[in-house]
């Protein structure tokens, strides 16, 4: 599999698009994601759920892990910690970084942060993901 098919693959996965995450780019260690507000997607008070903002954490991490190694391999969640810092509403923005990858090549960690559309920081993580080989076609 070479890196389009790669980048094509990361691109339908059926959770991301049943929540409407949007990449708007991932690439040489970094990745920003975009998810709009709907109802569906919020809590009682009408902010975002706290589930929603984990998942863009977690899938721009994962996100900006794989494009640092030209999407090679695919990258799964080993742990990661969030803190909520206020409720996020309307369109929600996803920043994440690849920081530094583990001497064995095989984990990395990572950082994100989720905005608000008027550039409120809505939650921050840092996280660790293991690099596994990509499915086979």
């Amino acid at each position: 599999m070479d890196a389009a098919e790669s980048l094509r693959l990361y691109n339908t996965v059926p959770f991301s698009q049943l929540l409407g995450i949007r990449r708007e780019f991932s690439e040489g260690g970094r990745a920003r994601l975009v998810v709009d507000a709907r109802r569906e997607l919020e809590n009682p008070i009408r902010a975002m759920h706290g589930g929603v903002v984990a998942t863009l954490l977690d899938v721009v991490m994962a996100s900006a892990a794989v494009s640092k190694i030209g999407f090679a391999r695919t990258a799964v969640t080993l742990d990661l910690n969030i803190s909520y810092l206020q409720p996020g509403r309307g369109r929600l923005t996803a920043d994440g970084e690849a920081l530094a990858i583990a001497d064995d090549g095989d984990t990395v960690q990572c950082r994100a942060e989720v905005r608000d559309d008027e550039g409120r920081c809505v939650a921050r993580s840092m996280g660790s993901f293991r690099y596994l080989p990509l499915p086979s076609a």
